[in-house]
Formats: structure tokens, C-alpha cells, sequence
């Protein structure tokens, strides 16, 4: 188990298009550059708007497979894979160590886009292995807030915490062009990036309670709720800082940040 002051710090992503695996841009690189940027983890539990279900399940295959969970795509994208382990014995570690939480063994996922996607441009040797922890649908923002925070142990085990979703994600609002990004947009996003930053990020977990620009930025609520997650998992020592921010085709935010143990001067 590290130090304290080698405690790994925890990440939320935001991911956006699955077009990000191929392409090299100003998120990508941000991505590339938190991973450079890190102690290399001992492994990466995951935590995906992608894989949601009743209960809480972890990834227990020591292969997972890379999931191309999208279609409409080039063929380039369906071809890419990312061949990272597992660790069955990990998971099982996990799982007790969340206990009385009841957590299952899953070994029949393996690695969705929203993680694979992300972990080609943080990690492209695929050579730490990979987790991934499961969005319980049927629990409340509060639930996930403290999830988050029973997961915070984990990162004084070399265990990276990767949360990745998007802070505003509405498909029906999209929009190409370069197409001016609504005011509801700006300031949902704004708010929750002072919400991060700020000394009560637990605040988060009131978000449907902010009118008409949440309903509009968060219509379901899984990609939000690994950010719920990873907020969590702040500590009072901790900081959270932005790494890249944006919104892409007026209504997905780009918004990645990094929670990590305060380091005065």
C-alpha cells in the first residue's frame, strides 16, 4: 500500500465522440498529458457511462475484450483494440473490500468505449491492467457520491480511479457547424466546474435541482454519474483541478479534471 503523499490521484474524462480513439486534438492531448503526468498505477478501475445496470458489478475476466458499443462509424474505429489485462484477483479484492456493499463478479464484459476510447490515448501500450465498475441505474446521485467516497481507499493501493462521461451530454441538442454553444450549456457547465474547484464539490449531487439547465445538459442522468463518482473519491487534503475544458457540437462538454492531494507553493 503507498504513502500518503504517493497517494494516486482520481480523474474524470470527458469523453465525447468515439471518433476521439483516432483522432489527435487539443482533449486528446490533455488526456495523454494527465496520464504523463501520474505515478504509473498499479492497475485502472474504471467507471463508464457505457456499462450500466440493476446493482453493482465489477469485471472479473483476466481478457477483457475491447466492446465496440457504437455503430455508424468508419470501419478504423471497429478495427482498433485494446488489448489491456485484467485481474480476477483484484476484482475479487475489491469487491470485499467494499463490503457490506454488494458488488458481483461479472466476467462477461470487457472493455466499452467509454474506456477503451480514453485509455488508447492515456495508456496506449495496454500494458496496466484494466477494471471496470458498473453504473447502478436504479441508485440515486447521493449513492454514487458515496460509492465514490468508499472508493478513495483504492487510490492508496496503486489503483488509478478513472471516471469517464460527460458534464453536458444531450444527442437531441446537437448541432454541426460551429454553431454558437447555448447560454444553458455555458452555465450548466460553468456551475459545475465552481462546484469541482470549490471547497463543497458534494454539491454536485443536488444537480437535477438546477432548473431548466440541467434538464437540458443531464436528460439521463449516466453520463453525469461517474463524475459523481470520482468527485467522491476527493478527500479534504485533496484539490480538484481542470485539465481541458470545451464544448463540442453545442451539447457535449469536454470537461476533464483531475482530483489530487494539495501541494501548497
Amino acid at each position: 500500500m503507498l504513502s500518503n503523499h504517493q497517494r494516486l490521484p482520481a480523474v474524470f474524462i470527458g469523453h465525447g465522440s468515439p471518433m476521439n480513439a483516432l483522432e489527435d486534438n487539443r482533449f486528446t492531448d490533455a488526456w495523454h498529458a494527465i496520464a504523463q503526468s501520474l505515478p504509473r498505477p498499479r492497475a485502472i478501475l474504471a467507471i463508464s457511462a457505457h456499462w450500466t445496470t440493476r446493482g453493482t458489478a465489477i469485471s472479473s475476466n483476466a481478457e477483457p475484450k475491447t466492446i465496440h458499443d457504437f455503430r455508424g462509424f468508419p470501419q478504423a474505429l471497429f478495427d482498433l483494440h485494446y488489448p489491456a489485462p485484467g485481474d480476477p484477483a483484484l476484482a475479487a479484492s475489491i469487491r470485499d473490500q467494499m463490503a457490506p456493499l454488494d458488488i458481483r463478479l461479472d466476467d462477461g464484459w470487457g472493455l466499452d468505449h467509454g474506456s477503451w476510447s480514453v485509455l488508447l490515448k492515456m495508456y496506449p501500450h495496454a500494458d496496466i491492467p484494466v477494471l471496470q465498475l458498473s453504473l447502478d441505474l436504479t441508485q440515486a446521485p447521493a449513492f454514487h457520491f458515496a460509492l465514490g467516497q468508499r472508493l478513495s481507499i483504492l487510490r492508496d493501493q496503486g489503483i488509478l480511479l478513472l471516471g469517464t462521461g460527460n458534464v453536458v451530454h444531450n444527442l437531441t441538442k446537437l448541432e454541426w457547424g460551429g454553431v454558437a454553444v447555448p447560454e444553458w450549456a455555458t452555465r450548466f457547465n460553468q456551475r459545475v466546474r465552481d462546484a469541482l474547484t470549490g471547497p463543497t464539490p458534494r454539491m454536485l449531487i443536488d444537480y437535477a435541482a438546477w432548473g431548466e439547465d440541467a434538464t437540458l445538459s443531464v436528460p439521463t442522468a449516466e453520463h453525469f454519474l461517474p463524475l459523481l463518482v470520482i468527485a467522491g473519491s476527493r478527500r479534504d487534503d485533496d484539490d480538484i483541478t481542470i485539465a481541458v475544458d470545451g464544448i463540442e457540437l453545442s451539447a457535449i462538454s469536454m470537461l476533464s479534471a483531475v482530483v489530487d492531494v494539495h501541494r501548497p507553493g
